[in-house]
């Protein structure tokens, strides 16, 4: 009924996808979903899902891009129409600007974008599931017209009606191999010193549960999403090699919505994969880096955040040119979350990259790392942080939550409790980090964005891999609404 797809085979093809799918429900919960985002969306433009006409739903839409927050809530429904009984109404920001700047009346609505992208949606979520196969996904898919072929080159257009924060993350991107092992098999040991190690038979042949590709992770691409998710016009720069990997990465990102003209595909390189050793909740990570030519590449247009974190140690030359850059251009706000080859490189080195930057995040045992004060004293850490340039501070404590330090306050803020035990932990830290600087590019105040970086890091931690968890702002004001009375910021 959304896309007013009265193919024959429609019904039946949807039916083998289902079934290819081991009958997960993944038709069912996306129209929850799309449900559900509608409804949020009325409620919050001040209409009654329950009692809404179709003309009022559609003029409220047609006059709510005067707000720049509405603008910002309705970038996130790309997918998103409703029907109240004669034909769809399109939530997808493209159609409504089109919709208002053409005042069509309601019998003339566009709905191409929306419809377009439930299209690439469906397609999208029966491709990643564990269980299908991606070439009958789309051979079944191509049939009844849910692949067209003006899909893949569709225009994307930026509503130019007002100035929508934008975020340049510049970082490494690789591929994570997610392996399940059997605990039959394998166990963690401790050393003498307390240190842990994962221990297998060695020369044996030990069976694993199972295995899952996530493509286009990375810090810096885990924060690309999650700006992208949470409003933020979002580009990355970032090196790929020009195999098979480096394909699904690219098309992977560009699928959610973030500007990929800055990651540059290497000729005869491969791209880089980590393998990541799953035992119940926690993992070891096996990593190799390729080596990529690290070109400073200038932006078209200057971004209002730059978010810099893991590089190879090969990209020296690259900080030196991003900090030429931002010397130019003292409006640019740099957030900082360093990774390893930066906490090798030491603090001397990284002087003018932490005097540059806004704001940094890390964790309290890296904070004591790069400042040489014990791990004892949070607010002399957060000090000695500060007196090497960022304005914002924050410093993440693992179960006992995360403290934020700005113009002699600190705060402290508590995980937003799990609803069920984490399935797996990769990418909570990047969520925390890259959600803390989207609030703040959004325009909210640290605290509140203090509060909506552990609800992504929570959801992160329930899915596999850094991405999958990742929330839009109407899906983090949910868990806002229901967090316990005791998920507050604690001025120390």
């Amino acid at each position: 009924e959304l896309l007013e797809n009265d193919h024959p085979l429609f019904t039946a093809n949807l039916a083998e996808l289902e079934k290819a799918a081991g009958s997960d429900g993944v038709d069912t919960r996306l129209v929850a979903d799309i449900t559900q985002r509608a409804h949020e969306v009325m409620r919050f433009l001040g209409l009654d899902p329950a009692d809404t006409t179709g003309v009022e739903l559609y003029n409220t839409l047609k006059n709510s891009i005067r707000s720049n927050k509405n603008i910002l809530l309705l970038s996130q429904q790309e997918y998103v129409l409703l029907n109240l009984g004669d034909g769809p109404i399109s939530f997808n920001l493209q159609d409504v600007i089109e919709n208002a700047h053409h005042q069509l009346p309601y019998d003339q609505r566009q709905t191409g974008h929306g419809k377009r992208h439930l299209r690439l949606e469906i397609v999208r979520r029966y491709a990643d599931h564990d269980r299908t196969h991606n070439e009958l996904v789309h051979k079944l898919a191509h049939e009844v017209g849910l692949k067209l072929p003006e899909d893949a080159s569709y225009p994307v257009v930026k509503p130019e009606l007002t100035h929508r924060p934008s975020l340049l993350a510049i970082g490494d991107i690789f591929t994570d191999i997610f392996i399940r092992l059997s605990d039959e098999y394998a166990r963690v040991d401790v050393d003498p010193d307390g240190s842990k190690r994962l221990s297998m038979p060695f020369g044996s042949k030990p069976p694993y549960d199972g295995a899952d590709s996530v493509y286009a992770v990375g810090p810096s691409p885990n924060a690309a999403v999650s700006s992208a998710r949470l409003g933020l016009d979002t580009r990355l720069m970032a090196w790929l090699g020009d195999d098979e990997t480096g394909k699904k990465s690219l098309e992977y990102l560009k699928n959610e919505g973030i500007d990929t003209a800055l990651v540059k595909m290497q000729a005869n390189t491969p791209s880089s994969t980590y393998y990541v050793l799953r035992l119940g909740a926690d993992r070891t990570i096996l990593v190799k880096n390729e080596e990529f030519d690290y070109a400073w590449q200038e932006p078209v247009e200057e971004p209002d955040w730059v978010y810099l974190s893991l590089l190879s140690d090969k990209s020296w030359q690259l900080h030196e040119d991003l900090l030429a850059y931002l010397a130019k251009r003292p409006h640019i706000k740099l957030a900082f979350q360093p990774g390893t080859f930066h906490f090798r490189w030491g603090t001397e080195k990284l002087a003018e990259v932490y005097k540059r930057s806004y704001i940094t995040v890390m964790n309290r045992e890296e904070a004591a790392e790069v400042t040489g004060k014990s791990t004892e004293s949070v607010r002399e850490l957060a000090q000695a942080l500060h007196d090497l340039g960022p304005e914002i501070v924050v410093i993440t404590d693992g179960p006992d939550g995360a403290y934020a330090s700005q113009a002699g306050k600190l705060v402290k803020m508590p995980n937003y409790p799990d609803p069920v035990p984490p399935l797996e932990r990769t990418g909570a830290g990047d969520a925390f980090a890259s959600t803390i600087v989207a609030a703040l590019a959004v325009g909210e105040t640290l605290e509140t964005a203090l509060r909506w970086a552990p609800v992504n890091s929570m959801s992160v931690v329930q899915k596999i891999g850094a991405q999958a968890g990742l929330l839009r702002p109407y899906q983090i004001r949910h868990y806002l609404d229901s967090a316990p009375d005791d998920y507050a910021a604690e001025v120390m």
